[in-house]
């Protein structure tokens, strides 16, 4: 086992993030956003797998419209891609991953699936975790991450934890749907069971046999597609007409759930999805009175709130607590901490 291919990072760009508005828009998405630091969450996932001995050059999965975006947010980092796969429509995570397997060869290379938006505090014990999966993974499983829960979240699937396979690699019992309160408490309680954190580490002609034994249609779908891709450079374009006939699924329903060789290493590595401005508030350094303030932010007797001030904008406050207060261009957004998942209801008001 000395002889290792380097891994394949393959990083999916396609989500939008509305649940940020109004900083994340579709023509912007939370990925492209420095969020939780300076540099962009894209270009952060990138630099957690740098080129070299051990990681090749990733496969950038993105939205077409984001494609010179995703070009200059790499290049700034140094991390350019070695293709980056521009979907012409999004047909959720399992059909994107078949089109980066397919585009390394869909040979014996292990890809390392990574969403573009999330934050990874510690960066060691993510590598350890790779190094424990790959013994598993070369000999044909389908790992996923377990993130290590340190409270009841109902907003994230769950992996109930099985035996052991080997060091740090355990089956997978069974996955379980982003659960209701009283479950999540007693699945935290039980201590076996983990986050479902999106991030899965596999060989290539693995899933895309998986594929063909699940869903056979998608990956007919995404073997047309690519068939008759137009190749530009390192961009790939896979056929419009035929990525269209590709059922939309997550790689959760359509692979890892129904594959018999599924692990899963559990990990605590300091994860958050930043699914909402709460979840960002929970991540971000705060001053001594619980605020995290980013931009021109006047704060008066002001206590545990999240402020973003767009440039040229300035945000006051005075003798207020717990609320969350994003101005972004012309667009402002108030509401009080712990309601930010009622963001979906504005986009919802917004439409109509």
């Amino acid at each position: 086992m000395t002889d290792h291919k380097p891994i394949v990072p393959v990083i999916l760009s396609g989500g939008s993030g509305t649940r940020l508005w109004p900083m994340s828009r579709p023509e912007r998405p939370k990925q492209m956003l420095a969020l939780t630091a300076e540099e962009t969450m894209l270009q952060l996932t990138a630099r957690r797998t740098p080129a070299g001995e051990r990681f090749a050059a990733p496969v950038i999965v993105a939205n077409a419209l984001h494609a010179d975006m995703v070009e200059e947010q790499l290049g700034a980092v140094e991390a350019r891609a070695q293709a980056l796969v521009l979907e012409p429509m999004g047909r959720n995570t399992a059909p994107a991953i078949a089109l980066a397997a397919l585009a390394v060869g869909g040979g014996s290379d292990p890809l390392l699936v990574m969403p573009s938006d999330h934050v990874i505090a510690d960066i060691d014990a993510f590598h350890a975790a790779i190094d424990a999966a790959l013994p598993a993974v070369e000999d044909g499983w389908l790992v996923t991450f377990g993130i290590a829960p340190d409270a009841p979240e109902t907003g994230y699937g769950y992996i109930k934890v099985g035996e052991a396979i080997g060091p740090g690699v355990h089956r997978v019992d069974r996955f379980v749907e982003k659960p209701q309160r009283e479950a999540a408490e007693a699945m935290l309680a039980s201590g076996d069971h983990a986050w479902n954190g999106g991030i899965f580490l596999f060989r290539a002609d693995v899933y895309l046999g998986a594929l063909a034994s699940f869903a056979p249609d998608m990956l007919a779908a995404a073997q047309a597609a690519m068939d008759r891709a137009v190749r530009e450079g390192t961009r790939i374009l896979p056929d419009a007409t035929e990525f269209a006939k590709s059922p939309s699924d997550s790689i959760d329903y359509a692979v890892m759930e129904k594959a018999p060789r599924v692990a899963v290493v559990p990990v605590s590595m300091g994860w958050s999805d930043v699914g909402s401005w709460d979840a960002l508030h929970a991540i971000s350094d705060c001053d001594a009175h619980g605020n995290a303030c980013r931009g021109d932010v006047v704060a008066i007797d002001t206590a545990d709130c999240l402020v973003r001030a767009a440039a040229g904008k300035r945000v006051a406050l005075v003798g207020v607590s717990d609320l969350i207060v994003v101005v972004d261009g012309d667009d402002v957004l108030i509401l009080p901490r712990g309601r930010s998942q009622d963001v979906k209801r504005i986009i919802e008001a917004m439409k109509k």
